[in-house]
């Protein structure tokens, strides 16, 4: 096992990616809290601090935890590139056979380590925490209900209600999900969607320890419409079903109109209700269409960057990542 302040080794076994903003608070004793844990599970570890653009004391906190312990390491981003693609992107420059991804504000308890270590050698490929029990407000529980009936019922792979993506993934599962190239990641998502072996560990889910989160209500409506967006593109075929039912309408609605002209009745209604009708299936098809390809050339051009680099700390220089997973490297 490395020691505090020694060579760091290329190859830990564990990985635990820890992203910041804003977390002064926190980030010393995170680290430290994770740092037993992963000392009592593991034979080698690494902790990734990667940090978007903290405006507080995060960043001279973390120079100083890279200065007495080479396992710890920070990225520092020139911006705040936002909660998905930040955490991913770190996610992205871990070494460990298996990497663990959590939040710096103790919500996902370290204690979880063991037994996600636990998992992982009896042969789990991703482990991923269940939220059993945690106190929100009416509406934002209400919220997250009404989004999780919606994914059920038109996303493109079952999800898993209660899971943040706090979890265990192995290397084969990091390097899967890095060759995607996903611009805006929704990484929990795409966990399930690449269908390794899963397994699930229910926790409840504390406070947090030291300051405010960082997730209003605008960056929570934000994440779950790019994570419906991702895991969900069938959506963009649903006009097309809603122009196949209006346009079935509006024949239902001409035939009305035929047989009340037949029988003397209300034609004039009838025959205008029809047309809006066809005419609104008509512009649904098309938008359905246009949609498709939306669709079609987003699968096909996923080549965006993450995050671009600021500095990085204690990374070994002969570390080597492909082209498609490091946009700026920094040794």
């Amino acid at each position: 096992m490395s020691v505090a302040g020694s060579a760091p080794e290329l190859s830990p076994e564990l990985s635990i990616v820890i992203p910041c903003f804003n977390e002064e608070g926190n980030v010393r004793e995170i680290c430290a809290a994770v740092t037993a844990e992963a000392e009592r599970h593991v034979a080698s570890h690494e902790i990734i601090l990667i940090d978007n653009r903290s405006t507080d004391a995060t960043r001279a906190l973390m120079r100083e935890l890279c200065a007495g312990d080479a396992r710890i390491r920070a990225i520092f981003n020139n911006r705040n590139y936002g909660q998905m693609r930040s955490p991913t992107y770190g996610i992205y420059q871990a070494e460990g056979a298996a990497v663990i991804g959590m939040c710096a504000d103790f919500q996902d308890p370290p204690e979880c380590i063991g037994e996600f270590v636990r998992q992982w050698r009896a042969g789990a490929q991703v482990v991923l925490a269940q939220r059993k029990t945690e106190k929100a407000s009416l509406l934002l529980g209400l919220g997250r209900r009404v989004g999780y009936a919606f994914l059920r019922r038109f996303g493109d792979y079952p999800v898993i209600a209660g899971a943040t993506g706090f979890g265990l993934y192995t290397r084969e599962v990091v390097d899967t999900l890095a060759a995607w190239n996903e611009p805006e990641p929704f990484f929990r998502g795409m966990l399930v969607e690449s269908g390794f072996r899963l397994a699930v560990v229910p926790v409840d889910r504390p406070p947090r320890a030291a300051g405010e989160s960082k997730n209003d209500f605008a960056a929570l409506a934000s994440f779950a419409l790019s994570g419906l967006a991702s895991s969900a593109k069938s959506l963009l075929r649903l006009p097309i079903l809603l122009s196949v039912w209006m346009g079935g309408a509006a024949l239902l609605l001409l035939l009305a109109a035929m047989v009340a002209l037949v029988l003397a009745g209300p034609v004039w209604p009838l025959l205008g209700l029809g047309v809006a009708f066809a005419m609104f299936a008509v512009l649904l098809l098309f938008q359905g269409l246009t949609g498709e390809q939306v669709r079609m050339l987003a699968e096909r051009s996923r080549n965006m960057p993450l995050v671009i680099e600021e500095e990085r700390i204690n990374f070994p220089p002969t570390r080597a990542r492909p082209a498609a997973r490091v946009l700026v490297r920094r040794p």
